[in-house]
């Protein structure tokens, strides 16, 4: 397959169930070896546009083509595999039975001991999925979706109940397999993995795009900085009269002011009132997220890819 052939091309994608759409016009290409964090509130429309990736149901109107041509033919190819967040696990089978199992399935597969390894749970591999734990268990997902060695990795909350160590050792293995050309496509709660480990950050809404580009760049869709000061005896009435000031935010003796000019917000402050120890920050991945995926958001001028 040519490299230049996007690993997941969307295009003018409508899902709808009865009267309800779900996704609405959709389109998006993701480049084989990106590392994409799929990202909305819950109803967004990521699942349903996950499941026409994996080819378990159809658009309504549209195209969805996974390395260039149908998903099921990609999938039963092996060049696709997914981890979801719960389910599918046989707790009576220890974890290197599971994989075995699985491994079967496939023709050819890795070998269950690099794929034990390569998930960080070799060691663990006579120890009963009953018995693992949360963070085990997602291991052993990742492990099994690693058998046929896929082009493309579809991941949901692929952390979830692992340990701080447990969560970077994975994502230093994505990141080496994406050096290598595999494509990664990820949700999660954890918006700092998503700042830290994504190449590019989709953001959906109400079965739209409403952001598309780096870390850094979603950042900056999302207008306005935070000015943050020691203060006491805050005048908040007065501190929103300000120019350019969104908001006001008292926390014990500090205050926290965002707004679109963070110089006038500063200016007033050393100026006009005994504020000391100021600072002043853009927002982060979390606060954007918020701001960009509110249901009174509106979409930042230029933030479609």
């Amino acid at each position: 397959m040519n490299s230049s052939t996007p690993a997941i091309s969307i295009d003018g994608v409508v899902k709808k169930f009865g009267d309800v759409t779900a996704v609405d016009r959709l389109s998006l290409d993701i480049q084989q070896g990106e590392v994409v964090a799929f990202l909305g509130p819950n109803g967004a429309g990521k699942t349903t546009t996950v499941d026409m990736i994996l080819g378990l149901s159809n658009p309504t109107s549209g195209t969805v083509k996974v390395f260039g041509g149908d998903p099921r033919h990609a999938i039963a190819l092996g060049r696709v595999a997914a981890v979801m967040q719960t389910g599918g696990l046989l707790k009576d089978f220890t974890v290197r039975e599971t994989v075995e199992l699985t491994g079967s399935l496939f023709r050819p597969s890795r070998p269950v001991d690099e794929v034990l390894d390569r998930a960080g749970i070799l060691d663990i591999g006579d120890r009963l999925v009953g018995k693992a734990s949360g963070g085990q268990q997602q291991r052993l997902r990742f492990a099994l979706a690693l058998l046929s060695d896929p082009d493309l990795l579809i991941l949901d909350e692929p952390t979830t109940g692992m340990d701080v160590q447990g969560r970077r050792d994975f994502w230093d293995a994505i990141r080496s397999d994406a050096e290598r050309g595999r494509t990664t496509v990820f949700a999660t709660h954890y918006l700092e993995e998503a700042d830290a480990y994504a190449d590019r950050i989709v953001l959906v809404r109400r079965g739209k795009i409403v952001a598309d580009g780096t870390a850094a760049e979603i950042k900056a869709m999302s207008a306005g900085r935070t000015v943050r000061a020691t203060l006491e005896a805050v005048d908040t009435a007065a501190l929103a009269k300000v120019d350019g000031v969104d908001s006001v935010d008292v926390r014990g003796d500090s205050v926290l002011i965002h707004g679109s000019d963070s110089d006038a917000i500063a200016r007033y402050l050393l100026n006009h009132t005994g504020a000391r120890d100021l600072e002043i920050t853009s927002r982060n991945l979390e606060e954007a997220f918020v701001a960009l995926t509110a249901d009174d958001a509106k979409s930042p001028e230029g933030a479609l890819a």
